[in-house]
């Protein structure tokens, strides 16, 4: 398949290690590379494991390196506008990302799930849906959710399924992939300053489907505008579900319920306060998402049910941490952008004390800040959006803000201002980046802290 070509992984993260390692089973020249100047050779060869084999390059890639590549495999976070990515194209050289590479190597079946909120909720939710139902050693979970496709493609054979979190930046660079199920679980305006547009951003999250056919299958939101419309054009077979509305195909909530309809006809399947561990709609839609994907599968409604019955919130996911003092406490760091915040926020009863701030990724807040809704009796906030969330809030008549300049800070403010009966909810509605090298240990540290009072 790749035999005698030559191969550029570029992005030294674990994504692009797995690479190496997969390339690394056939006869072709790898070159492993990585932009940043601060790193070198050297350290490229550490991260690789013992026996594989790649010329490792850093900083500005040589001309004559470039203009002999034959097959390009971008890490995630590797943008495919950049100019070396675009004289890589017009060299010829074709452009793979992780899962496409991952998937020429797949040998069973693949369900696939996108979306800008509850990606990962929804991946491990199926993904122990379907080693209920097929044992554990024949379902793989990868992709966005931190284990990379290209780690564990060689292992499928004709009997196990594949589960995978596709992020819109790995959706950029497929070209055959083509799941046996997918989901497209909402689409709202999130990593701009990649896509540029919404319409883009919307077209990379569609590309999970675009190689199905009315044999398969894919699972979408009737309340999301994006996905809605995608349902009419959508190449699979388009099932839908919905939290606001009553259909009459698909599945949906009524009153407690989470309803099936077949023709108008309705069948109750699970009560939302009974039959699941999990709070918020937010993960009311994504236990939809995850019924509607499993009947597609085969899966027997009994055992669905009874996995969702046992499943608890994925770490850093509206995450109870602890009570401490007559606070509640949530950990919700997976919350990177405003829609994703908006459900921490919905999913509270309590007077909240709410953290939020980071990254700047171009994001608007006026819908985060009217979702507040008398909730937030303080917004604490942090990091490089801190001013723009302020101005943002105090435009919509929220003046309950503080600053902090660090994460200890921060958090000690947060415990000295609520009281008992209170919330403090780590929602920041920003990525980590600037002050964290990701959202997990942003997380780790507020639960640690939580956890030391």
């Amino acid at each position: 398949m790749f035999e005698g070509q030559k191969c550029l992984v570029v992005g030294s993260g674990i994504s692009g290690v797995g690479a190496v390692r997969l390339l690394n089973k056939f006869e072709t020249e790898i070159l492993f590379y990585d932009s940043n100047e601060a790193l070198t050779p050297e350290d490229l060869e550490k991260k690789l494991p013992e026996g594989c084999k790649a010329q490792c390059i850093t900083g500005v890639l040589p001309q004559d390196v470039l203009n002999s590549i034959q097959i390009v495999v971008l890490s995630p976070g590797v943008p495919t506008d950049i100019p070396m990515v675009n004289a890589l194209r017009e060299n010829g050289a074709q452009i793979l990302g992780e899962i496409e590479l991952g998937y020429l190597l797949e040998k069973g079946q693949v369900i696939a799930i996108t979306g800008t909120n509850g990606k990962t909720t929804t991946t491990t939710l199926m993904g122990d849906i379907m080693k209920a139902y097929l044992g554990e050693e024949n379902v793989f979970v990868v992709g966005n959710i931190g284990n990379p496709y290209t780690l564990e493609a060689e292992k499928t054979t004709e009997k196990t399924v594949t589960v995978g979190e596709i992020s819109s930046f790995q959706l950029e660079t497929v070209h055959t992939f083509c799941p046996r199920v997918s989901a497209v679980l909402n689409i709202t305006p999130d990593h701009l300053n990649r896509h540029h547009t919404m319409e883009a951003y919307a077209a990379a999250k569609e590309a999970i489907a675009m190689n199905q056919t009315k044999e398969e299958i894919c699972v979408l939101n009737y309340d999301n505008e994006y996905t809605r419309e995608f349902a009419d054009r959508c190449p699979a077979k388009a099932v839908l579900f919905s939290s606001h509305n009553e259909l009459e195909n698909g599945y949906f909530l009524q009153g407690e319920m989470i309803v099936k309809a077949v023709d108008g006809v309705v069948e109750p399947l699970l009560n939302v306060h009974t039959g699941m561990n999990l709070v918020g709609l937010c993960n009311v839609e994504n236990v939809m998402a995850a019924i509607a994907m499993a009947e597609g599968m085969g899966v027997p409604m009994e055992t669905i049910l009874k996995v969702i019955a046992g499943f608890h919130a994925v770490e850093h996911r509206i995450e109870f941490v602890a009570t401490k003092g007559g606070v509640d406490y949530y950990n919700d760091s997976k919350g990177t952008n405003p829609d994703a915040a908006i459900q921490g926020i919905r999913a509270m009863s309590k007077p909240t004390i709410l953290i939020g701030g980071g990254y700047d990724k171009h994001n608007e807040y006026d819908e985060w800040i009217e979702s507040f809704d008398g909730k937030v009796k303080c917004l604490v906030l942090i990091g490089q959006t801190r001013e723009k969330i302020a101005e943002c809030a105090r435009a919509h008549g929220f003046e309950a803000i503080r600053f902090a300049d660090t994460y200890e800070e921060c958090l000690k403010l947060c415990t000295e201002l609520a009281e008992p009966g209170d919330a403090v909810l780590l929602s920041p509605a920003c990525a980590s980046w600037g002050m964290f090298p990701n959202y997990e240990t942003r997380g780790k540290l507020f639960k640690d802290y939580v956890n030391a009072l």
